[in-house]
């Protein structure tokens, strides 16, 4: 609990002491204006959006690390089974920190490929993370097995291939096939995004799903999903209507494209940050509770059913209380314990007979 708490103070410390340091220093004239939104004080959103990030980053790789430390001292196999998919999504969202910068930088031919190719794919890495895991979860709490590490891991790659295909088409055919620069209106970087839209839309079902079920354990982590999924569509649904519709109505074209793009990037990596990691991670910290479905149980669930081994328990119990085992033993263990003989027999036993 306290490292959690540690880790996000460490980065908002970050992001002031960025901030203090750019604001003192400034862009110098030997400066490309290509990279002038990173230090100019004129364009103070580049270097506020530029710390948060910053400090994105820093968080989620200390995270990182301290998910990998806690990765040997997690014993039980039901929490180890999502370890691999949800240290994916912390790369996702690292990536998603780093991609801010692309968008603070002036657009041209390098950041364009760049802009195009990640936003989606690292959206759709993420969101195929949190797909899989309510996915998971959507069984568990209706008494079903959970999904294996490699059904997991084939299911995000899966889903991301799909966007990483999308991405890659249309860079060829724009770039390559009717050799122009990379140039994208509000609406295509919009349409481009579609599918991503789509593993949202899924998920945020998926998730409130998870609320139905008889294991009420397993239910807090398709809440945790509901409401990064909740928050995430909050913002992909501001960024969209001010990207396509609401910078041109202010007549701010194309000064706020970057800005806009840069925020919906910086608050969803944070959503993530908080509303998912923080509480899966605490989630690896606790112990684990005895009755959570089925698979929790295991083995420990099933009573024995032998007489043998009903007769070993009721001796335990009756040495425990200091009575004879023999005389609490009631007769209805014996009976019927031998295949196509009835409820009463005896023993026969040896007679003499004359001799003649």
């Amino acid at each position: 609990m306290m490292r959690l708490r540690v880790i996000p103070s460490l980065g908002f410390l970050l992001l002031l002491s960025l901030c203090d340091l750019v604001s003192s220093l400034g862009c110098g004239s030997n400066v490309p204006s290509l990279y002038t939104n990173l230090c100019d004080l004129d364009a103070v959103w580049g270097i506020v959006l530029e710390a948060v990030a910053a400090a994105g980053i820093v968080v989620t790789i200390a995270l990182m690390v301290l998910f990998l430390f806690l990765i040997p001292h997690v014993s039980n196999p039901r929490k180890r089974s999502t370890l691999p998919i949800q240290f994916i999504f912390l790369i996702g969202t690292l990536g998603i920190f780093s991609l801010t910068f692309a968008f603070i930088i002036k657009l041209d031919h390098r950041t364009c490929p760049t802009r195009i190719f990640l936003w989606g794919v690292l959206f759709a890495l993420c969101f195929s993370c949190l797909l899989a895991h309510a996915f998971r979860v959507l069984r568990l709490v209706r008494g079903k097995s959970g999904l294996s590490v490699w059904c997991l891991l084939g299911l995000v790659v899966g889903l991301t291939l799909v966007q990483v295909i999308i991405a890659i088409i249309w860079l060829v055919l724009t770039i390559e096939r009717n050799s122009q620069p990379c140039q994208y209106s509000p609406d295509v970087f919009v349409m481009l995004l579609i599918y991503v839209m789509f593993l949202m839309a899924l998920t945020f079902i998926l998730s409130i799903c998870g609320f139905c079920g008889r294991y009420s354990k397993w239910k807090k982590h398709g809440a945790y999903i509901f409401v990064t999924l909740l928050l995430s569509i909050c913002i992909w649904v501001v960024w969209i209507v001010m990207f396509v519709r609401g910078i041109d109505l202010l007549n701010k074209r194309p000064v706020w494209d970057d800005p806009t793009l840069s925020i919906a990037l910086v608050a969803n990596g944070w959503v993530f940050i908080f509303f998912y990691v923080c509480p899966e991670l605490r989630h690896l910290t606790c112990p684990a509770k005895p009755d959570e479905g089925p698979e929790e149980q295991g083995p420990k669930g099933k009573q024995p059913k032998g007489v043998d081994n009903q007769m070993f328990i009721m001796e335990q119990s009756n040495q425990a209380n200091g009575t004879n085992p023999s005389f609490q033993i009631p007769n209805a263990m014996y009976s019927n314990t031998i295949p196509g003989t009835p409820g009463d027999f005896t023993i026969p036993r040896p007679q003499t007979r004359p001799i003649y």
